[in-house]
């Protein structure tokens, strides 16, 4: 029987713990999987396109454990009534082969994606940042708020969405979140306009297009932009001249599938970059100059899930969620008989009984 963790388990789970702190220490297992970065067998996610959105695995395994996630980006299903994103995930045991684990993860990767931007953002942004423009206030946005409210105390949010509509959904779940009472959010005219005076800009738009969310005259030198929108070929937020800027110190996850799916994809490939491991373990300094404007071109990793599904099966272990499993694999009393302990008529006898 293989563990089983659904959509109610999680939001149960969060609601018990809480989702700053549950963000909190999902952080702190991604920081620590980054720092043994070199374990991990590293690989681009493989991605299907289509004319309408992307289906991808992402898989990855330390040589104890192995993971992998199924995740869609279809940024027109919201027109259908239905998310944009979603996604499930298997932990699995090396030595083995055998499942462990088999868990929802579209709630979870909007937690553990706002978990990687706040954790980046505490390595390369200024200290004491209290004001962030979050410019894009769909199905991310309040994940990115409560990680960024949290992990480094940012106090007001200026908020700016083409859809007013997405900007009070977001000011309505917040307004209901108790730990979030000192956090007030400023309505914005523009992303100019969200990002005058901000210490964090953070940009997660779903349009799968080459957009230009930020240009030059928006940003200053010392500032930290967290861009997590730009996660596949032809689907970026930043002009490239932002790039190109004197101030940029660029920072991602896996620099070769970077390349071909975030904001860099922009740029020739020896466009300099900076791999978050190097950063997280202490080899490179996050900011070398107070002037830098630290760039996060995050798209999502495999580690990160990795990390993700390894937090939650230790929850399940500790007994913070209902254990259910599913027979994913067959239970054999002669591993080599499969025809007859699964379809052999003591099999079927055996299920009857079970089921009567």
């Amino acid at each position: 029987m293989v563990d089983y963790i659904g959509v109610d388990d999680v939001a149960r789970l969060i609601r018990s713990i809480g989702p700053g702190e549950f963000i909190e220490r999902l952080a702190g297992e991604i920081l620590a999987d980054y720092r043994r970065w070199d374990e991990f067998e590293k690989s681009a996610r493989v991605a299907s396109h289509s004319a309408v959105g992307v289906i991808e695995l992402m898989p990855t395994t330390d040589g104890k454990l192995y993971s992998f996630k199924y995740v869609n980006g279809h940024p027109q299903n919201t027109a259908a009534g239905l998310l944009t994103v979603t996604a499930f995930g298997v932990l699995a045991d090396v030595a083995t082969g055998y499942p462990l684990l088999l868990s929802e993860l579209t709630v979870t990767t909007a937690l553990r994606t706002a978990a990687t931007s706040a954790l980046a953002a505490r390595l390369l942004a200024r200290p004491a940042p209290r004001t962030m423009a979050l410019i894009g206030n769909g199905a991310q946005s309040e994940f990115q708020a409560i990680a960024f409210h949290r992990m480094l105390g940012i106090r007001e949010l200026r908020l700016y969405d083409v859809d007013r509509a997405a900007t009070a959904k977001l000011e309505r779940n917040l307004a209901a979140i108790e730990a979030l009472a000192d956090l007030s959010c400023v309505r914005a005219a523009s992303a100019a306009d969200a990002c005058r005076g901000a210490d964090i800009v953070t940009t997660v738009t779903a349009d799968k297009r080459n957009a230009v969310i930020l240009t030059p005259p928006m940003l200053r030198p010392g500032m930290h932009v967290n861009a997590v929108g730009g996660d596949c070929p032809g689907k970026t937020e930043l002009h490239p001249d932002v790039l190109r800027s004197p101030h940029a110190r660029v920072v991602v996850e896996y620099a070769p599938q970077s390349r071909v799916e975030g904001e860099i994809q922009q740029m020739p490939p020896d466009y300099p970059v900076i791999e978050l491991a190097a950063i997280a373990a202490g080899r490179t300094p996050g900011r070398a100059a107070e002037s830098d404007l630290t760039i996060f071109d995050s798209v999502g990793f495999a580690l990160e899930d990795y990390s993700a599904l390894r937090f939650l099966h230790s929850l399940l272990e500790e007994g913070h969620i209902e254990r259910r499993r599913i027979d994913l694999v067959p239970q054999l009393g002669d591993p080599k008989d499969l025809f007859g302990g699964t379809l052999g008529a003591g099999a079927v006898r055996r299920r009857l009984r079970k089921s009567a």
